[in-house]
């Protein structure tokens, strides 16, 4: 009986296929076999010849040729006459069944069917149609029921699975309409799959072998993005479903909804499938307005996004397949601080995330090439783990004791870095303090090198997230008191931890005893505390008479002498020396001997001010008398005698005098040059000392040659942006028509010249040198001649211990020497102000310009030390750039970038590219080559933080102007390479 229905299945295929005479031929041939699947009752009068025999119709075996016939033959010549009758649905039955039909089991086996015949033939606009009616009338779910319903053997069932999921992911890779575009198929898609494992949760269902199927097919397609931020034409599965699986982890009493999850995500064959969606759920968890929030309502946030994250991975087991997964994911990326507070784990998972994540954080190649980011994340997520610990606990006073721990932050500290250096710090006084130590570094107020930051994580770390109300609205104490720490008990580092305050009452006691005088006049001055060590006590007093040892070593007054002295000359030495530069003589005979004092002047007494004050008479010094400090104060540089801070303070002063003589500004209030009638007369408000010391109190000169540097090097960067935009016919143009040129010359009228004739004469000025009269003979070739004898000493020295064992050779680019990465990179930014400072300069084309270039390259290039390359610490993977600091690179760069700025604005870069070309070549070659690597991703040594930035734009910036440069003189230059 089957086989006579299936001829006459054939019979009607044949009469499809072959020429129709009219509508009601066609309306009675698609009756026939609808009839035994389900003829909608609206078409039963059109069933003029039923089929005959058995109803029961095998629909894999007979409804796919009537499938095809109908998208290759029937619909391309009847589809247009059919939708005008109003029969268009009954073609559609053999594709996508109605509403009617939904729930019958043969509407399931024909949408599998359907699915199959449009995919395998040639898409047109009907077939496109039908699968876009398809994806939105009959679901994945809908098509799970149908793929495994009915008595065939298991095997027969996951077969017909495959292709469904086969023919799903396939469907929206053609060019669709908006129902079949890929964000809205996906995304439908998505919804359909949480529906599914919803019903698949209640029991008797059990089928996670296949919701791992299409799990693993919506990895495959791209459906779990790990990005927070999609456009709207990316799919994105948690976005579509995450508020559902919320709202039924709520009323999932009896967590058969999140037990079926957590064994889908389990069940996952690939390991790489488990971190996809893992991350994908990371990034699509609720964002908190502060990365590093500590109110309650925050934390709850972040207990919520634990407990969906708990739900639906379960409770992580070290050494599982799904602990690698997660592990890798958080280890291995770089997430935002908010991403190191989720809560997923037991205490001995606990325990082997501290290992891991302390291994991470003391790897040297973390230390020198990650990014800013990911070290905030990462130390973040140490401390964080700390937090969970008990006070004192074991596992936190090993790790405060292991050398790998005090190795690291050695190395952070070290760091050139003040962001990446104070990350290795507040680890070093949080991890002590959770041990029961008692550490504390300082300097922790302000707004800049990551201060804030580290603020913001101790207050995160005084208590722990699980300690809070999840749906907490308000701020509330948390559950257990006895393992949160006061802020201040943290930031104190273990300083008031015998004593009995609350962090509330310290709060309410600060609040009471401060009040609001609304008489601004008598606001003083900002006076911090003395540093100056207390007078002794009556008690130390009687102790020194009773003991005539201690009286007889110290002769009264003697104590103070010294100390008294240097402050006074550091309190008068600026402007003594102003006032002498006119007088005479006497200050050109005393330079040399006052640049040997004050920079080899140590803080021995802890002096108020002294830092700035002596700076201040340094640069005093270079600007009063250049001839003859300029050159001492070089040859001091180079001496082996002088800490990196009295270098430092040596390339400050060149620095500032020379931008002092140039009449350039100096960005910095406490580095100010005296003004003339500070130096002509007597202040009228306070002395000299007691005024500069108040007025400055809350501020100090920091990073000054760094921030000079900072503010040219753009200012070269903003010129080549410019001198592109002259190039652009339309922007010369719209920059014509908007903006006016003022007239060069304007006519002075008779009454302005009358009542400037009236005005007093200024009196004549002594005759002051000008920087570009010394630049050349004084500053810049002196440093770069006596550079290049020190590098040849250098080199020479380390030759001659070459031989010997690594503990005895000699290392020019050690600690605190001439060329560590922290001086050098400091020598080269103080040369490119000087170049810069000097560009009016006679002898700055000819001389300056390719001497500071040549430098620059050399530097860049070329290894310096043999300590750079015999570093063991240097050795990384294959393509990390090796024995070069990224603030080297930087420098010489930056170096590089005003050099060929300054020639392009004197002249054009004629006597550059002309007379020197093989240098100008070799320098677009090197900053070409930089850039192309780091594009490539390859990490440079020191190259996180503040170098993130700054190396790629000056790379980028020297390799613009060398091509504005090479693009005007190409034709004129000889390459002598």
């Amino acid at each position: 009986m089957e086989d006579d229905t299936l001829a006459q299945i054939k019979s009607v295929v044949d009469s499809l296929q072959s020429p129709i005479a009219d509508l009601q031929t066609l309306l009675s041939l698609l009756c026939r076999p609808l009839d035994c699947i389900g003829l909608p009752p609206q078409y039963r009068r059109f069933n003029l010849e039923p089929l005959q025999g058995s109803r029961v119709l095998d629909i894999a075996k007979a409804l796919p040729p009537i499938q095809r016939v109908l998208v290759e033959y029937v619909l391309p010549t009847w589809s247009t006459v059919l939708a005008d009758e109003g029969h268009l649905s009954l073609a559609d039955q053999y594709f996508c069944p109605d509403a009617f039909s939904f729930a019958l089991s043969a509407a399931g086996d024909v949408v599998l069917c359907a699915y199959s015949t449009l995919l395998s033939s040639v898409l047109t606009e009907e077939s496109i149609r039908l699968l876009a009616k398809l994806s939105t009338q009959y679901p994945i779910d809908r098509l799970h029921t149908a793929a495994f319903s009915g008595n065939d053997l298991s095997a027969r069932k996951s077969v017909r699975w495959d292709d469904c999921l086969r023919n799903l992911s396939a469907l929206a890779c053609e060019t669709m309409p908006p129902e079949l575009e890929l964000a809205p198929y996906f995304n439908g898609l998505s919804s359909g799959t949480e529906r599914l494992v919803f019903t698949l949760s209640r029991p008797p269902q059990d089928r996670i072998t296949s919701v791992t199927q299409l799990l693993m097919k919506l990895v495959n397609v791209g459906v779990f993005p790990s990005s927070p931020f999609l456009p709207p034409s990316q799919p994105s599965f948690f976005r579509s479903t995450l508020a559902t699986i919320r709202a039924r982890f709520r009323q999932d009493d009896d967590h058969s909804y999140s037990e079926f999850w957590t064994d889908a995500l389990i069940s996952l064959p690939s390991t790489v499938a488990q971190q996809t969606i893992f991350a994908s759920l990371c990034s699509s968890l609720a964002q908190l307005p502060s990365n590093l929030g500590v109110t309650a309502q925050d934390r709850g946030i972040v207990v919520q996004e634990s407990i969906l994250l708990r739900a639906m991975f379960g409770t992580l087991q070290p050494e599982s397949d799904v602990w690698n997964g997660v592990l890798g994911v958080m280890l291995s990326r770089d997430w935002k601080e908010t991403g190191a507070k989720a809560d997923l784990m037991n205490s001995e998972a606990l325990q082997a995330l501290f290992l891991r994540t302390l291994e991470v954080w003391c790897a040297p190649e973390h230390i020198k090439h990650s990014l800013l980011l990911r070290h905030h994340y990462v130390t973040s997520l140490l401390l964080l783990i700390v937090s969970y610990f008990p006070r004192q606990s074991e596992h936190v006073v090993s790790i405060a004791l292991s050398p790998s721990f005090v190795n690291a932050v050695g190395q952070y500290i070290s760091h050139l870095d003040n962001s990446i250096r104070r990350c290795g710090m507040l680890a070093a006084e949080v991890v002590a303090t959770r041990a029961g130590k008692n550490l504390d570094f300082g300097d922790w107020d302000g707004d800049d090198d990551g201060r804030p930051w580290a603020r913001d994580m101790r207050a995160l770390c005084s208590a722990r997230d699980i300690d809070f109300d999840p749906y907490a609205g308000e701020e509330l104490e948390p559950a257990t008191v006895e393992e949160s720490i006061p802020t201040e008990e943290i930031i104190t580092a273990g300083v008031l931890e015998n004593a009995k305050i609350s962090a509330l009452k310290l709060t309410k006691a600060a609040v009471s005893t401060t009040g609001y005088d609304s008489d601004d006049s008598l606001t003083g001055y900002a006076s911090p505390t003395s540093s100056r060590s207390a007078s002794p006590t009556p008690s130390e007093l009687d102790e020194m008479e009773k003991d005539p040892t201690l009286a007889a070593r110290v002769k009264p007054g003697e104590e103070s002498q010294e100390p008294d002295k240097i402050e006074m000359a550091l309190n008068v030495a600026e402007e003594l020396i102003r006032k002498k530069r006119d007088y005479g003589t006497e200050l050109e005979e005393n330079a040399a001997n006052l640049v040997y004092g004050f920079t080899s002047l140590n803080d021995n007494y802890e002096l108020d001010g002294f830092e700035n004050k002596r700076q201040r008479a340094v640069n005093a010094l270079v600007a009063c008398c250049p001839r003859v400090s300029a050159t001492c104060i070089i040859e001091e540089f180079f001496g082996n005698q002088y800490s990196t801070e009295q270098r430092f303070v040596i390339l400050n002063a060149l620095v500032l005098g020379a931008r002092e003589l140039a009449s350039l500004p100096v960005h910095s209030a406490n580095l100010q040059p005296l003004d003339n009638q500070r130096t002509a007369f007597p202040s009228k408000t306070l002395p000299p000392a007691l005024h500069q010391k108040y007025l400055t109190a809350d501020g100090q000169a920091n990073n000054t040659v760094q921030g000079l540097l900072e503010g040219v090097t753009r200012a070269a960067i903003d010129r080549g942006k410019e001198a592109t935009a002259e190039k652009v016919p339309e922007f010369v143009r719209e920059r014509q028509l908007r903006v006016r040129k003022p007239a060069k010359i304007t006519e002075v009228s008779p009454a302005e010249r009358q009542s400037r004739a009236l005005l007093p004469r200024q009196t004549l000025q002594h005759h002051r040198t000008a920087f570009i009269d010394v630049a050349a003979e004084y500053f810049i070739m002196p440093f770069i001649n006596r550079f290049w004898a020190f590098l040849r000493n250098e080199q020479t020295r380390e030759e001659r211990t070459a031989h010997r064992d690594a503990l005895y050779r000699y290392h020019g680019a050690g600690t605190g020497l001439v060329l560590n990465p922290v001086v050098l990179s400091q020598f080269m930014g103080s040369l490119a102000l000087l170049v810069h400072a000097a560009q009016n300069a006679s002898q700055w084309l000819s001389i300056i310009a390719p001497g500071a270039l040549e430098l620059a390259v050399a530097l860049g290039t070329r290894p310096i030390s043999r300590a750079v390359n015999g570093n063991t610490d240097s050795t990384g993977p294959p393509g990390e750039a090796r024995g070069k600091e990224a603030s080297v690179l930087t420098a010489a760069l930056e170096l590089s970038l005003i050099v060929l700025d300054g020639c392009l604005e004197l002249d054009g870069g004629r006597s550059l590219g002309l007379e020197h070309t093989a240098l100008l070549l070799g320098a677009g070659e090197w900053a070409g080559k930089i850039f192309e690597l780091l594009e490539e991703g390859v990490l440079v040594e020191g190259g996180g933080g503040v170098h993130e930035v700054r190396l790629r734009r000056a790379a980028a910036g020297v390799l613009l102007k060398v091509d504005e440069l090479t693009s005007k003189w190409r034709g004129s230059m000889v390459d002598v390479r």
